[in-house]
């Protein structure tokens, strides 16, 4: 199994990137296993100084299973994890299913901060794009896509997002194998990745 680990700054465009190279491979080859799935429940997350939750730090995320589930598949086991609703309290989650597969791409913003998850990975890909465009996505998302409040929205980049970044993802820059410049497109880098992998995985 190759395990690939792709980080990056919220709205630097991990999602895309991952949804691309997936498309370049038949179903059942690449099997993605996403940080996002391991939040902490709501009532466990941190609260700000003005009692606002604050999502984007290590300890909101079980990181501690997240390593064991990873480890898991590298060992030919499947996994089944309980979906993470996110903000939709209403929703009934649903189980979800990872099997192993020749390739295991490991998404999340803080990989390569977890010392044991940042050791399992065979190839690290870092996403970067520039605050200015991060914060424009992360409007489009958050404000236009999943209707919360402007105010919300920049307040939470300001004060949770970018110390996060600045913190516990651009300092691990340097060890990545490869940075994806995203600031417009990732293109080419996409498709020198795809071909790197399927010589790889064959």
């Amino acid at each position: 199994m190759l395990i690939i680990g792709i980080s990056g700054g919220s709205g630097s465009g991990k999602t895309s990137f991952i949804r691309d190279i997936k498309s370049h491979f038949p179903n059942g080859e690449i099997t993605l296993l996403s940080q996002d799935e391991y939040y902490h429940p709501r009532d466990q997350q941190f609260i700000d100084k003005n009692g606002i939750k604050n999502f984007d730090l290590p300890t909101s995320i079980d990181l501690d299973a997240f390593v064991e589930d990873i480890k898991k598949l590298k060992a030919g086991e499947i996994v089944t994890r309980e979906e993470y609703t996110f903000n939709n309290a209403k929703a009934k989650p649903k189980i979800l299913q990872f099997d192993p597969a020749k390739i295991l791409i490991v998404e999340g913003l803080f990989i390569f901060h977890h010392e044991e998850i940042r050791s399992l990975l065979d190839f690290k890909i870092m996403i970067y794009a520039s605050s200015a465009i991060t914060v424009i996505r992360r409007i489009h998302r958050d404000r236009i896509e999943r209707n919360y409040p402007l105010e919300d929205v920049l307040y939470r980049y300001e004060h949770h997002v970018l110390p996060s970044y600045e913190k516990f993802i651009e300092p691990f820059i340097d060890d990545a194998d490869i940075v994806i410049n995203n600031n417009k497109n990732y293109k080419k880098a996409l498709d020198m990745f795809v071909s790197y992998l399927k010589i790889e995985s064959n």
